[in-house]
């Protein structure tokens, strides 16, 4: 197996087992919530049981999605499927973007009238208990994102950050609302929930459309590149950089300028070398080089011509 697929292997099987935990914890929620809506008649515990419905259907697109972005590459999918996780990220977004948008019209809703709720005490205890496997299933996912930096997985860990904050505000409104008579607190948690979740959505949303539209790799993340392959002493420069990420992969090609005199196998031999120093820094990289003699620039391309004299003072400004 090549490096890049054993990267891919590797990633795969970290955003699967995420996936499973996820799903696993929004069973065992979905169980406990709806029993506790069923005893305490609470809105907010309905709510919640809700928003612990959706956490189980974009788990399941989730762990599905993470297992098609961990397939090779195939004569069908020359560049893998790494894009299937920005696809389920999207489809998180929409289920995120619902529930933001029903918590915050039912928080409306309460302030102009109220419900009756009863046995306060088994909304909490299911509340707290949620909250404990929550934090834990978040550490774990943590973890995974940042090994993999997979944006399902993020869209995922989006949902039960989500469910802490809603979850707390579920026992703030029982304690205030049955025990001390404060009406009206739960709408106000529910509203800046709705908010933040409707953020959270926007932010997810942007990242995984980056990867779909093919963006660039950030400003920071080139420099590195360059600066590791200007280390070659053969590299006279690299013009028409071009970069994506695409799931957990990421993908890069360039034109390297070398000296005119070499011969091919010469040049190719600087090649495998600039790509070995590339990978061990970059595991996984996709990397596609052009040899060009020195100074040459395809002015056909108007992209790459006018890019090509910032990048070759970049390069040389790394190798400084």
């Amino acid at each position: 197996m090549s490096g890049r697929d054993s990267h891919l292997a590797s990633s795969g099987s970290l955003n699967s087992r995420a996936a499973l935990a996820s799903t696993s914890v929004a069973i065992v929620l979905a169980l406990l919530k709806t029993y506790a809506a069923w005893q305490t008649h609470s809105i907010a515990m309905l709510g919640s049981l809700a928003d612990t419905g959706l956490d189980l259907v974009a788990s399941l697109v989730t762990l599905v999605a993470v297992r098609v972005a961990a397939q090779p590459a195939d004569f069908q999918h020359r560049y893998g499927h790494g894009k299937a996780e920005a696809l389920a990220a999207l489809f998180q977004v929409s289920l995120i973007s619902v529930a933001a948008l029903g918590i915050m019209i039912r928080s409306i809703a309460r302030f102009g009238g109220g419900g009756e709720q009863s046995q306060a005490e088994y909304g909490i205890g299911v509340s707290i208990f949620a909250m404990v496997l929550t934090f834990a299933l978040l550490g774990y996912q943590s973890y995974v994102i940042r090994t993999t930096r997979s944006v399902a997985i993020s869209a995922d860990n989006l949902h039960y950050r989500s469910d802490l904050a809603l979850n707390g505000a579920v026992i703030l409104a029982l304690v205030l609302e049955v025990y001390l008579h404060w009406h009206g607190v739960d709408a106000l948690f529910g509203l800046a929930i709705g908010l933040w979740l409707a953020w959270g959505a926007w932010s997810t949303a942007t990242h995984a459309i980056d990867q779909l539209m093919d963006k660039e790799w950030p400003t920071e993340k080139v420099e590195q590149f360059l600066s590791v392959a200007s280390l070659h002493p053969e590299l006279k420069g690299i013009h028409d950089l071009r970069t994506r990420t695409s799931g957990t992969h990421d993908f890069v090609q360039f034109h390297m300028w070398v000296d005119p005199g070499m011969t091919v196998a010469q040049a190719h031999e600087v090649m495998d070398e600039i790509e070995a120093k590339l990978r061990a820094q970059f595991p996984g990289l996709d990397i596609l080089i052009h040899p060009d003699p020195e100074g040459h620039v395809d002015y056909d391309d108007p992209i790459a011509a006018r890019a090509a004299e910032d990048v070759v003072a970049d390069l040389k400004a790394a190798g400084e």
